[in-house]
């Protein structure tokens, strides 16, 4: 390729990307126009999008965009000086040149010569009305919805559709040589599985990370048995100056004293370089793995591109008039879920059109506008994209829908009659259901609902409707906001570690023997007013099951839809966020797992496929080869639990440590500051010290420097937990004898625990 056709080539590149974001601002403007079309502003911005393009396919050498964009800059700009009012046929007109502008700029959908020469005429004749009505030898399409989802291909993951140009002198003003973001960021193109991989790696190194911190706790756990033994010979010699010992024995032990101190020097000075390293290395690998995970993240707005256009145009087809309201466009969602969610929302926006809306006629003899409003709210709500589309129309006719359910023989005339308005509407969502008696362009086919729900569902998510009779519809779509991370229930399952997502789980519980009872011989448990099956995760993943004897039984109650079931665990090693790692191909579906995740300490865990769960669960009832659980019956021998002696002046923190150690199983005493922790310490035996920096009567540098003077107390572990989280106040509280230091800027439960299982291990000794 020559110079020329590489400049030419980039050229028309810039073209492509212009034109992508000038006919975005035409359509959204031209669609405020057709509602009040003497608004100065929106005008102005459509006769600046039209320059644009003139002057951006006049660099490229595209005559055909110059002709098109140019006839619609003069309907503009005669709209602007009040020499033309601009009536739907201009809007229509407008927009038909939009659309053409962006099939000028697609090479692979340009339109040809005749298209060109058609529309030119047209708004000529548009802008004439004397002139002669011009010969029209191909007609202009308008703008067409998305097809019906059976018609849709299948859907491929795609670059992030932006990129940053070479900068390109433009020859008019209005061409720009960048895209933007609304904030004025430079944007470039990546490919999504690059940005799969930089959030694999970024996640990767936060493990790796995060493995330093039980070398920390060795290297800590080193520094103090050396200092014990420092003092030890140190107590030695003392013994000893009573002894008449040779030159050579005391050579030897001045020595070793010497030696000691010099290791116990290096080992505090390299633990503080160590500790320093491991915090810093900690920070950046969360700050790269939140960078790496928000660039997957796009505004909810770029799933909307032309839906206000579609639903307006598709309105007009069926002689109705709507508009179409958005909410919440700068939500951030996942790319992937994105991709995923422009085929339902599509097919609910025409369903809306179709379905809901009635006609100008109907409305006002109804008491309404003439003119149907549908509204579509994005929001965030417990880590989930929550969508709500409503509209304003008929609502949903039940006594059609209850003689649908009978002619297609779906229920008995009986049933059907006593069904109720949700019973009724869930019948919406069945394969092959429609209320259209024919068939047309927009529905009629039955694919419907139920293709909408088996795409939603496809992303984990849930879709309901409720409807009121005569004021409209309102569809409740929950879709995760990201199919990258997942936040998880933690188990243990035969010795392995499996996750299920929270968006499936009920409830955790414990389950007593007496709790579990027989019913059609079956194990089931009381949840809700309604008997619950009981089923072990070890049959259904298929590992061995558990040998050890337990008080009670760890139940997860799982549900999809209707089927509920509890699902019995050996341990829950508790909630986690897991960055999702796609099995390898090769392994094909693997039964009950839908991905794999590794957890903080950089071993594997599997992610549950709730939905193909509780199918193998249906099949090992339907068999008959469901076994039931061993209830234990004996009580064990309980053994001693560790105990922690929590220290701070802060009543709210003070208890919240308290709970969450009780809950964990250990014993937990509490002292109000460091005189009164001071005085329980040489009272009482404890495994462990929690205690706060600043505090009243004595702080907690001058407790911890206490306890480490003391031959009795100086190995116990100590955890400093503070407010201060400044470099030189952790050095302050490691160099005073502490093992750990927490801050409690970001303290939360898992931090604090995992910080005590690393000191002194499980709450049983």
């Amino acid at each position: 390729m020559t110079p020329e056709q590489m400049r030419d080539a980039s050229l028309l590149e810039l073209f492509s990307l212009e034109a992508e974001t000038q006919t975005q601002v035409l359509s959204a403007g031209l669609l405020a126009l057709e509602r009040d079309p003497t608004q100065v502003d929106h005008l102005e911005s459509c006769m600046r999008a039209a320059h644009s393009l003139k002057g951006a396919a006049r660099i490229v050498g595209v005559d055909a965009g110059v002709s098109v964009a140019h006839v619609m800059e003069d309907c503009l700009v005669s709209a602007q000086e009040s020499r033309l009012y601009l009536r739907p046929e201009h809007i229509d007109a407008l927009l038909q040149g939009t659309d053409l502008l962006m099939r000028i700029a697609t090479p692979d959908s340009a339109p040809g010569t005749a298209d060109i020469e058609a529309y030119v005429a047209l708004m000529g004749l548009l802008l004439d009305p004397m002139a002669p009505a011009p010969p029209i030898s191909t007609p202009i399409a308008p703008f067409m919805a998305a097809p019906e989802p059976e018609a849709l291909p299948p859907m491929i993951e795609s670059p992030v559709p932006v990129m940053e140009p070479s900068p390109v002198a433009p020859a008019e003003p209005g061409v720009k040589n960048r895209r933007n973001t609304e904030n004025g960021e430079r944007v470039l193109r990546v490919t999504a599985e690059r940005l799969n991989s930089l959030l694999d790696l970024s996640s990767k190194s936060l493990v790796e990370t995060l493995r330093l911190k039980p070398h920390l706790a060795t290297m800590q756990r080193l520094k103090r048995m050396q200092g014990n033994g420092l003092r030890a010979l140190e107590n030695l010699n003392v013994h000893l100056k009573d002894q008449a010992l040779s030159l050579e024995a005391q050579e030897a032990l001045d020595d070793a004293r010497r030696l000691l101190a010099e290791s116990q020097l290096l080992l505090v000075e390299k633990n503080a370089e160590l500790d320093e390293f491991a915090w810093q290395a900690s920070l950046r690998a969360q700050v790269l793995y939140d960078t790496a995970l928000a660039c997957r993240m796009r505004p909810f707005a770029d799933v909307l591109t032309g839906q206000v256009r579609m639903v307006r145009d598709l309105g007009r087809s069926l002689g109705k008039q709507v508009r179409l309201e958005i909410e919440g466009e700068k939500t951030q969602v996942d790319r992937d879920v994105l991709e995923k969610l422009e085929a339902p929302l599509t097919h609910l926006l025409r369903n809306a059109v179709d379905h809901g809306i009635e006609s100008p006629e109907q409305r006002l003899l109804a008491g309404k506008p003439a003119e149907g409003l549908i509204r579509l709210r994005a929001s965030h709500q417990a880590g989930l994209l929550v969508l709500e589309l409503s509209d304003d129309g008929n609502g949903v006719d039940l006594e059609k829908v209850r003689r649908s359910i009978m002619e297609r023989q779906l229920s008995p005339a009986e049933t059907a009659a006593q069904l109720s308005e949700e019973e009724l509407l869930t019948f919406l969502f069945l394969p092959g259901f429609s209320l259209r008696d024919k068939v047309t362009e927009v529905s009629g086919r039955g694919v419907g609902l139920d293709a909408v729900q088996h795409m939603v569902r496809q992303l984990r998510g849930a879709v309901e409707l409720e409807q009121t009779a005569g004021e409209g519809s309102r569809f409740h779509l929950e879709v995760p906001l990201t199919l990258s991370v997942v936040r998880s229930l933690v188990v243990e399952v035969g010795d392995e570690a499996y996750a299920f997502p929270l968006a499936h789980i009920e409830r955790m519980c414990d389950l007593e023997p007496a709790d579990i009872v027989q019913v059609e011989g079956r194990q089931h448990f009381w949840y809700e007013g309604r008997h619950v099956g009981l089923v072990a995760a070890s049959q259904l993943l298929q590992r061995p099951a558990s040998q050890g004897s337990q008080e009670s039984l760890k139940v997860v109650v799982i549900r999809e839809r209707e089927a509920i079931y509890g699902v019995a665990v050996e341990r829950f090693i508790g909630e986690r966020t897991l960055v999702v790692l796609p099995l390898d191909e090769r392994l094909g579906k693997v039964q009950d797992i839908s991905a794999g995740a590794l957890l903080d300490d950089g071993s594997v865990v599997l992610i549950v496929d709730v939905e193909d769960m509780l199918r193998s669960v249906d099949k090992l009832l339907n068999t008959g080869r469901l076994e039931r659980i061993a209830r234990q019956g004996n009580q064990v021998v309980e053994a001693a639990r560790k105990r922690i002696l929590v220290v701070d002046d802060s009543l709210t923190v003070r208890e919240l440590q308290r709970k969450l150690l009780l809950n964990r199983g250990y014993d937990v005493a509490v002292a109000v500051d460091g005189m009164d922790g001071w005085n329980a310490l040489r009272s009482e035996d404890f495994d462990l010290l929690i205690t706060d920096i600043d505090m009243p009567r004595m702080d907690g540098i001058e407790l911890v420097s206490l306890l480490r003077r003391d031959n009795r107390l100086q190995s116990l572990p100590v955890m400093v937990v503070s407010y201060k989280d400044r470099d030189e106040d952790r050095r302050r509280g490691l160099d005073a004898g502490a093992d750990y230091y927490l801050a409690k800027a970001s303290f939360h439960d898992d931090a604090l625990l995992d910080a005590v299982v690393e000191l002194i291990g499980g709450a049983r000794a």
